[in-house]
């Protein structure tokens, strides 16, 4: 009886153990089957498809999605004619950078010329290219381009006091993108009558400097000269917007020449919770503004000392060549004296963001770099004031006296705004003196209440009022105390008379009335610009450093326009 109920059993478990791995087996079959048909979605999906379904945050950094096709069989044939093209481009390179080079010379050097130039023979390798739509009269074509090139050479360098120095410049590793215009188009073979080359993009710039026979390190500071002069140049002559017009059909081509298109007024206005360089004490900073890293176009902010939190408050005018791919840059430095700077974090601006004749106020993140697209880490913040005017742009950007009256793009745009004086009025006036607007007027500021004040008594309630501050003047007046309330409600309005709207600000700050002191709770730095332009706003405001809290303020400005002779 036993020896059945075992064999019974046993069955059973042998049945179930042969049900279970076929079901098991099935299941598995199943889910293989369903991976490999996502596995064949995936492979049919394209580019458009992966960024409908992934956000931008789910790529890594380096993850890059190009547009560019291949160019294999180009690299064939390039390698085949380089020799030739060696030799050509040799001497076109040498003529348009030669006479550069003398341009950014160092003053430790009397005279910088090439006494070798070749492009050796290795040829460079293109990665991909690429057809820029804009719908104008023209193809413009982008092409990427490695190069590790063994190019010989040689400059000539002559120092001051008579010494003549032979270095060459080896090791040269290049990665960027060139821009080819054909421009414009015409019914006469090769159907268009000139190229514009220029170099787009930048991404990578490595050479040595080597003194033949010696070392240049024993010559103090001539390496960072020379090659300062060197990556000035290539800044200067062939970096996008600058370009090399190459006629193929004969005609006037001064069009596409570069050219200014419009200017852009810069107010570095504030920045706030910078990183901390210092070991003791705080950092000093200063900003570096432009928008072609050339020298002479590059503006330099005041330093502000031990203050994380600086106010500026400056000025800066650039010019611009290409509204559409130019951009502003921002690098923030801590000034380290003889030690040199520190970058703390730096940020950009696209200029097609901006809408032209209109004045943008804007907060930018730092980053530790501008080519990295993700920084987590909180390096502060920076505020500007943009505006860009065209060149020729109507619609009140004309200058009220004369085209060439010195005023800025943003002192125009209030002169616009000015009543009282005819503009047959102003052109006679122009006649007699030139002479520069200053926005004068009287603003009025009603401190109407605060919202959601951190609490710094013991109780947990604070006796708060606003101090407010004319920074060019130092014109101040203050609140009355509200006692214990973290929202209080002061609806008091104060008048101030400015003398330079422009470049005046308002400054609140809100403190804790104690018996025997005050504690800090917070500020807001206001400029005048919204004001001037819209004449009276009502809106509310975030304390900076501060936890919590908000100023609902309202603003009016009554114009007294004067002028001074210049």
């Amino acid at each position: 009886m036993g020896f059945f109920m075992g064999l019974i059993l046993g069955i059973a478990v042998g049945l179930a153990i042969i049900v279970g791995l076929v079901k098991s087996e099935n299941a598995r079959s199943k889910r293989r089957s369903e991976l490999a048909t996502i596995i064949a979605a995936f492979s049919k999906m394209t580019v458009e498809d992966s960024r409908k379904i992934f956000t931008p945050e789910s790529y890594p950094s380096w993850l890059v999605f190009s547009q560019r096709q291949k160019l294999n069989w180009l690299n064939v044939h390039l390698t085949k004619i380089w020799p030739y093209v060696n030799e050509a481009a040799s001497e076109l390179i040498k003529a348009s950078v030669e006479p550069v080079l003398e341009q950014y010379r160092p003053v430790i050097l009397s005279s910088l010329k090439f006494s070798k130039f070749t492009l050796g023979t290795v040829a460079p390798q293109f990665t991909g290219v690429s057809i820029i739509e804009n719908g104008e009269n023209g193809i413009t074509m982008e092409l990427e381009m490695n190069w590790d090139g063994n190019p010989s050479i040689v400059l000539d360098i002559k120092t001051r006091v008579g010494l003549a120095l032979p270095v060459q410049v080896k090791d040269i590793g290049f990665t960027g993108v060139f821009r080819l215009i054909f421009k414009p188009l015409v019914d006469e073979f090769p159907c268009f009558g000139a190229v514009c080359c220029s170099l787009r993009q930048k991404k990578n710039m490595d050479f040595t400097l080597k003194l033949i026979g010696g070392d240049i390190s024993t010559i103090p500071g001539l390496y960072g000269a020379i090659e300062g002069t060197i990556r000035d140049a290539i800044e200067d002559s062939i970096m996008w917007p600058a370009r090399k017009v190459i006629p193929i059909l004969p005609g006037d081509y001064s069009d596409l020449e570069l050219k200014p298109v419009g200017m852009l007024e810069v107010k570095l206005v504030q920045a706030k919770e910078l990183t901390n360089k210092d070991i003791i004490g705080k950092s000093d900073p200063f900003a570096v503004l432009y928008v072609r890293p050339i020298p002479d176009r590059m503006k330099t902010s005041k330093t502000i000392n031990n203050d994380l939190n600086p106010i500026w408050n400056e000025h800066f005018e650039f010019v611009v060549e290409d509204a559409s791919t130019q951009h502003l840059v921002v690098k923030v430095y801590d000034d380290e004296g003889l030690q040199g700077s520190e970058l703390i974090g730096c940020a950009q601006v696209l200029l097609r963001d901006l809408q032209p004749g209109k004045v943008k106020d804007v907060w930018l993140k730092l980053v530790k770099d501008l080519e990295v697209q993700r920084d987590n880490k909180n390096r502060g913040q920076v505020q500007l004031e943009l505006l860009y005017c065209p060149s020729g742009m109507e619609n009140g950007f004309t200058n009220p006296f004369t085209q060439d009256f010195s005023m800025t793009s943003l002192e125009k745009v209030f002169k616009s705004g000015v009543n009282g004086i005819e503009s047959h009025e102003n052109e006679k006036a122009a006649m007699q003196k030139k002479r520069e607007v200053i926005i004068r007027g009287v603003l009025s500021v009603t401190v109407i209440s605060a919202e959601d004040l951190p609490a710094v008594d013991l109780m947990g309630k604070a006796d708060p009022y606003v101090v407010l501050t004319m920074k060019k003047s130092d014109i101040r007046n203050k609140t009355r105390v509200v006692n214990e309330c973290l929202n209080p409600v002061w609806n008091q309005t104060f008048d101030f008379v400015v003398e330079d709207g422009l470049h005046d600000m308002l400054i609140l700050e809100v403190w804790d009335h104690d018996t025997f002191g005050k504690d800090y709770m917070g500020r807001c730095i206001l400029t005048l610009t919204r004001v001037i332009l819209e004449g009276e706003y009502k809106d509310c405001f975030q304390l900076d450093e501060a936890k919590s809290g908000k100023l609902n303020l309202h603003l009016k400005w009554m114009p007294q326009p004067i002028y001074r002779d210049t």
